[in-house]
């Protein structure tokens, strides 16, 4: 983060190696393949990507990351868990139902769902149980490796807003917004912020309340220009909190 200085003071700084007690942090976002049925490809983008994230913030100095983006995976899918708890074994898992989209088509979760916890947690644990097939191929885009099993990350991240409470006409169980995307055929939360444990959430915007994306009838509308609801939040340096 760099305040009044000069164009070249800034090519200066660029050209040399970076100080280590400036304040600097790495921001990345991705949109993540849509199609369903090819949660191999999905899983290794995101995979790549925190990869890629990870050597950056160590090429740097060891810096804060910020993380956004259309994941298109809900936040009960196995790339959700994946993401927050930086490992997943894919046997455990179909490939095609690894982003929840099919798992949970078109829904508002928890209090907008009429299904039975019991018997869902019972068929969860059933499924968990088997070791489903993936193919060498579809475990080498996944893994990066066709003969891995278990994909794994170094970056520790938190979702921003998880980390925030919110309303419960726009927050989940998760405490991610109950919808940021909402068409025809789907409504649901797809797009999320997460950050490093150097950072912390302060606050963070509210989307819009199911009732009301209900009455839009849809997006984009004329009011609404995108088919995802911006997600926005402030994020401070957690050394700066806990200076206060």
């Amino acid at each position: 983060m760099i305040q009044n200085q000069s164009e070249s003071e800034l090519y200066t700084e660029r050209s040399m190696s970076p100080p280590t007690l400036s304040r600097r942090l790495l921001v990345g976002n991705i949109h993540v393949l849509f199609n369903p049925n090819r949660g191999d490809i999905k899983l290794g983008q995101v995979r790549i990507f925190l990869e890629r994230a990870y050597e950056l913030s160590q090429e740097w100095g060891d810096i804060p990351v910020v993380i956004g983006g259309d994941l298109n995976s809900l936040p009960q899918s196995a790339i959700y868990q994946f993401v927050a708890s930086s490992k997943l074994d894919i046997h455990l898992h179909d490939r095609r139902k690894i982003s929840g989209q099919l798992e949970y088509p078109s829904q508002c979760r928890g209090r907008f769902q009429n299904q039975n916890p019991a018997r869902y947690n019972v068929l969860k644990s059933i499924s968990r149980s088997l070791l489903y097939r993936w193919s060498d191929e579809e475990r080498r885009l996944a893994t990066g490796s066709g003969g891995a099993t278990h994909v794994q990350h170094q970056l520790k991240l938190s979702s921003a807003y998880h980390g925030v409470p919110g309303s419960c006409r726009t927050r989940d169980n998760h405490g991610e917004p109950l919808a940021t995307s909402y068409h025809s055929k789907f409504m649901g939360t797809v797009d999320y912020i997460w950050h490093t444990d150097e950072l912390v959430p302060v606050r963070a915007l509210e989307t819009l309340p199911i009732d009301i994306l209900r009455r839009s009838g849809g997006l984009p509308s004329k009011k609404w220009g995108s088919d995802h609801l911006a997600l926005v939040c402030e994020l401070a340096f957690a050394d700066d909190i806990k200076g206060i």
